[in-house]
C-alpha cells in the first residue's frame, strides 16, 4: 500500500520514527533526533512522495496579501495612536481577507 503525504501526517511520532528506521536513505539520517513535522518531511522524501500544496481557486491571492501587508502597517499606526476604532476596522479586514484566502483554498 503506497502512503501519502496526509497518511504520513497523521501517524504518531513513534511509528514514523519506526518507519524511518527500516529505511536507508540521506533524508532520514538522524531520524530518532527530528521531531515530527520534520520527520514527515524526511520520510517522504525518502519514499519518493510528493507534497501536494492547496489551490487557492478564484481569487488572486498575491493582491488580499499584498493589501494584508497595507494594513498591517495600518494597524501599527492605529496601536500606537491609541485609535481603537481605527484599529477594529483593520483587524476586521485583515481578518476578513484572510478568511477569503482560506474559503478560497482547495
Amino acid at each position: 500500500m503506497e502512503l501519502t503525504y496526509e497518511q504520513l501526517k497523521h501517524k504518531t511520532v513513534a511509528e514514523l520514527r519506526d518507519m524511518a528506521k527500516d529505511l536507508d536513505h540521506e533524508a532520514v539520517k538522524g531520524y530518532t533526533q527530528l521531531n515530527k513535522e520534520h520527520l514527515v518531511v524526511a520520510l517522504a522524501k525518502a519514499l519518493g512522495i510528493q507534497h501536494v500544496h492547496h489551490d487557492v481557486v478564484g481569487v488572486d491571492k498575491a493582491s488580499i496579501k499584498a493589501r494584508i501587508r497595507g494594513l498591517k502597517v495600518k494597524r501599527a499606526e492605529a496601536l500606537a495612536a491609541h485609535d481603537h476604532a481605527q484599529l477594529k476596522t483593520v483587524r476586521r479586514t485583515i481578518h476578513r481577507l484572510k478568511r477569503q484566502i482560506h474559503k478560497a483554498t482547495v
